[in-house]
């Protein structure tokens, strides 16, 4: 039997997966076992690794899963056999996530446990619908209560004579279902009518939705719009101040939803960048990297780099593929000596930076093209080149080097191919833009439907966004209508584009 099963009480925040901790991430990176609520956004899931054991507990409006009891049973078994379990819940553990309740069943059990806090709803989601929940011209306190207390209880025990404190502000959560009653409470011991309310549904997420109303009006307006579950409440004079402070779902790609084509090792950075001007990204990878068909002639090149007066890397794919040649050699950076590197792109450069390397020629627009003219003006007729790229990458480089009076060795360090997903098509439909990296990701979707006129029946009415004209030459010639060609050929550039492109339509 395994021994040392612990189990960590992990708040997962209120959903946007830019707030998850330093420690719930490296916690859900080891977990062996997750068990997961409702709340828990997807992308802090997806935190966890793919040989670890992921069980859905979650509950909404009364619907469990799996009761309580059970799911502590559950967490104390699986540590049993030596396992380490993440219980990953909305918000805090603590903060009426029955965290206490689950840290106490696995005391009495004798299994070790750790608490790793979460950012609140409470105060999270009125921030990102700009709401303080403190000012100092407005109150002097604030107070986090149920709006759902323990129906097992004889009585309510909050005392609403103090909660209706015109001085504090006051936040409720899930108090949906019982809002009627609540304002009755308030307004029964003295809140005025006019007093503000705001109703924040699923805050920090891409969906998130604020109504603004008063204790006279909520309820009413509740009814007309239809905003429900899950969703805290403020009621104070700090929720009028919305109408200066909102930012986040005033952004130009709030509330979009936007296809990532790319390899999913290197989706990560752009979601985290969506999810912050927020959109919903939807990550459905077309390619994937791996091994060259044949990686011999790559592998000897690397052996005799001394012969060559340049290196060139055409991503950071190849940086990395050539690096695992070194370590493969029991070799690092040293080994390049005195050969001069050329990195097409920032990324490129920066996974060399990241090895140690730093480039001696970053062209100053991230295409062959460019990389061949930068290479000739930098160099000298008879310089020996080896350019360290895809298998299916395009001739230009080699061709226009040869042509220049250089000697290009072109190799195949690595090799792009599609990935297939039985679920693309329903990710496609549900977004409102799609993006595209290379050229290489716009086949890649094409192969993912059953012919070339499905994909871009798939792609009518989308906002198709491409990096650079390479990438938009090969959408178009696929037959799909681009709108947005970034001028900075990196997904940096590729959002500053989509910015300006919304921003521009929506004037």
């Amino acid at each position: 039997m395994r021994r040392g099963g612990k189990v960590f009480l992990v708040g997962a925040g209120p959903g946007d997966p830019g707030l998850l901790t330093l420690r719930a991430a490296y916690a859900l990176r080891t977990a062996d076992v997750l068990l997961y609520d409702a709340l828990a956004s997807d992308p802090a899931v997806e935190f966890a690794s793919e040989a670890c054991e992921k069980i859905y507990v979650g509950k909404r409006g009364g619907d469990h899963v799996m009761p309580q009891e059970e799911i502590e049973a559950l967490m104390i078994a699986r540590a049993r056999t030596g396992s380490r379990v993440v219980r990953l819940k909305g918000g805090d553990p603590f903060v009426f996530g029955r965290g206490g309740e689950e840290a106490q069943a696995l005391r009495r059990a004798g299994i070790a446990f750790e608490v790793v806090p979460g950012i609140t709803s409470a105060i999270a989601a009125p921030a990102y619908a700009g709401i303080p929940v403190t000012h100092r011209e407005h109150n002097v306190a604030f107070t986090v209560v149920t709006g759902h207390e323990d129906p097992t209880k004889a009585a309510s025990t909050l005392d609403w004579s103090k909660l209706a404190d015109p001085h504090q502000t006051l936040v409720l959560l899930m108090a949906m279902a019982n809002l009627p009653a609540i304002v009755a409470r308030l307004r029964e011991h003295g809140l005025p009518g006019a007093r503000p309310v705001a109703i924040i549904k699923e805050g920090t997420r891409p969906t998130q939705q604020t109504l603004v109303a008063t204790l006279d009006t909520i309820v009413a307006q509740v009814e007309r719009t239809g905003i429900g579950a899950p969703a805290i409440v403020v009621v104070g004079d700090v929720a009028a101040l919305r109408a200066d402070l909102a930012w986040f779902d005033t952004a130009p790609l709030f509330g979009k939803r936007v296809l990532i084509t790319r390899p999913r090792e290197q989706a990560d950075s752009f979601a985290q960048a969506l999810w912050s001007l927020g959109a919903e990204p939807v990550v459905a990878p077309a390619i994937v990297i791996g091994r060259a068909d044949d990686p011999r002639p790559a592998d000897a090149a690397v052996d005799r780099l001394h012969e060559f007066d340049w290196l060139v890397f055409t991503s950071r794919n190849g940086v990395e593929a050539f690096f695992d040649r070194l370590t493969a050699r029991g070799a690092d950076a040293r080994y390049i000596g005195r050969v001069r590197v050329a990195a097409i792109g920032p990324k490129t450069s920066a996974a060399l930076e990241a090895h140690g390397v730093v480039p001696d020629l970053v062209p100053a627009r991230y295409v062959s093209e460019e990389a061949g003219r930068a290479l000739v003006d930098a160099g000298n007729a008879g310089d020996r080149i080896l350019i360290y790229r895809a298998q299916e990458a395009r001739d230009v480089l080699p061709e226009m080097l040869a042509a220049a009076g250089r000697k290009p060795e072109a190799v195949a360090a690595y090799k792009t191919t599609y990935a297939r997903d039985e679920a693309f098509g329903q990710k496609v439909a549900r977004c409102d833009i799609v993006t595209f990296t290379s050229a290489s990701t716009v086949d890649g979707f094409v192969a993912n439907f059953d012919s070339a006129s499905a994909a871009r029946d798939a792609a009518a009415g989308k906002t198709v966004a491409c990096i650079g004209p390479v990438t938009a030459g090969a959408a178009r010639e696929a037959g799909l209508h681009v709108d947005i060609v970034a001028d900075d050929y990196t997904v940096d550039g590729l959002l500053v584009a989509l910015e300006e492109h919304l921003e521009s339509v929506t004037r």
